[in-house]
């Protein structure tokens, strides 16, 4: 059962829509993935930090005199945070047998590409693509001439239609995958609240920004219009 029908049975309630700040699970990226502590305690502590701030359709507007692209650059860290965790929290449900292509329903199958060890589109386990996926924005987190971490160093030229779009789109893939296929783990693990509130963060800053198409948005549009 997925997203849609839990709803349905009341299953679950609809998400506090209240700011998230940025924050980093265990100050960086990487920790989430060392195995160190419990990645649903760390969720849990991180979901009560929504509590009490500002509007969600507030939080994603660009400070006065901000940089966009470090704006949008900051986003990206956030929500590859909060995918990697909450798939991490459900990582035991989904195999090889049990999601043998990384898919959104019976409507959406996504090929892996990433123009290096898989030149060509290439089928492969939801968890595989999960894998891959990481290591592919960590390999780009971790390039500074793509997320410069030095004050004054301009970000390209093309960062957010070449950079943090796909990896936005790719993230967005990970979230539809949850909903679709391991919502009632999610549910069972007490982290529904902590996924609704994160992708509502995450459709809300996407669109506002266009950096997501709205092709991409079409697998979650039935969860966006609930949840909006």
């Amino acid at each position: 059962m997925n997203f849609l029908g839990l709803w349905t049975r009341g299953m679950t309630s609809r998400p506090n829509r209240r700011g998230m700040d940025s924050v980093a699970i265990n100050n960086s990226a990487d920790a989430g993935r060392s195995g160190t502590g419990s990645v649903q305690y760390q969720l849990r502590q991180y979901a009560e930090t929504t509590l009490g701030k500002a509007s969600l359709h507030e939080a994603v507007l660009l400070p006065e005199g901000e940089s966009l692209d470090e704006w949008v650059a900051c986003h990206v860290v956030d929500f590859y945070n909060h995918v990697n965790m909450l798939f991490m929290a459900i990582s035991h449900h989904c195999t090889n047998e049990t999601c043998p292509r990384m898919t959104a329903g019976d409507g959406y199958v996504y090929f892996w590409r990433d123009g290096v060890t898989y030149k060509e589109p290439t089928q492969v386990p939801a968890n595989k693509y999960v894998r891959l996926l990481v290591r592919w924005i960590d390999s780009q987190l971790d390039d500074t001439r793509l997320f410069p971490v030095d004050l004054g160093q301009p970000f390209p030229a093309n960062f957010r239609p070449d950079v943090a779009s796909p990896i936005l789109k790719r993230m967005l893939r990970v979230y539809a995958h949850l909903y679709w296929h391991h919502y009632p783990q999610i549910c069972q693990v007490g982290l529904a609240t902590m996924l609704n509130t994160s992708f509502t963060h995450f459709t809300l800053f996407v669109t506002k920004y266009k950096l997501v198409s709205d092709t991409e948005l079409q697998a979650v549009k039935d969860v966006i219009k609930i949840l909006a």
